[in-house]
C-alpha cells in the first residue's frame, strides 16, 4: 500500500460565458502577467472570431482542436546501465489536453504582426481541422514514440 495519498485535483471551475471547464483553463494557460481580465478578453474575442469564421460554437471548436492535438504516446528518457533511452509511455488524458493547449497558446505566440485573439483564434480553427503547427507537433511526437517501440520494455 502506499504511504503517500493520491493527490486529486480539484475540477476547474466552468467560465461564465460559455460554462466549459475546457475555457477556463486556457484562460489560465494563456494567463502569466497576472492579468486574468485581459486575458479573458482576448481568449473571449478570439472565440468571437472563431464563430464568425467557422459557424459553429467556439466551444466545440476549440475542444475538437484540444482532442485533435491531444497526444497518446510521449517518449520519456530512461537510464539502463549506461545508456538512456527513450521509452515511450501513454498520456493521461488530463495531461494530454494540458499539452495540446499549451502547444496552441506556444504556437499562435510564436506567430508575428497580429494581434494574439487573431493568432489564437487562427491556431484553434486549424487544429480543429487537423492542421496547423500544433497538429504537426502531435504527429511528431506519435513518430518519435513509434520509432521507439522497441525500448518500450524499459517502462516501469
Amino acid at each position: 500500500m502506499p504511504r503517500r495519498s493520491i493527490e486529486r485535483r480539484p475540477p476547474p471551475q466552468s467560465d461564465v460565458r460559455f460554462s466549459s471547464q475546457l475555457v477556463s483553463r486556457l484562460i489560465g494557460k494563456l494567463n502569466f502577467t497576472g492579468k486574468k481580465n485581459k486575458v479573458t478578453r482576448i481568449v473571449y474575442e478570439a472565440m468571437d472570431l472563431i464563430k464568425s469564421k467557422t459557424g459553429e460554437d467556439p466551444a466545440v471548436v476549440l475542444s475538437r482542436g484540444v482532442e485533435n492535438c491531444r497526444p497518446l504516446l510521449e517518449t520519456k528518457p530512461r537510464q539502463v546501465g549506461g545508456a538512456t533511452y527513450q521509452v515511450p509511455i501513454e498520456v493521461d488524458s488530463y495531461r494530454g489536453e494540458t499539452l495540446a493547449m499549451r502547444w496552441i497558446i506556444d504556437y499562435a505566440r510564436a506567430r508575428k504582426g497580429q494581434p494574439m485573439a487573431i493568432k489564437i483564434a487562427e491556431e484553434i480553427i486549424q487544429a480543429s481541422r487537423k492542421e496547423g503547427t500544433a497538429f504537426k507537433k502531435r504527429e511528431e511526437m506519435h513518430k518519435m514514440a513509434e520509432s521507439n517501440r522497441a525500448f518500450a520494455h524499459y517502462r516501469w
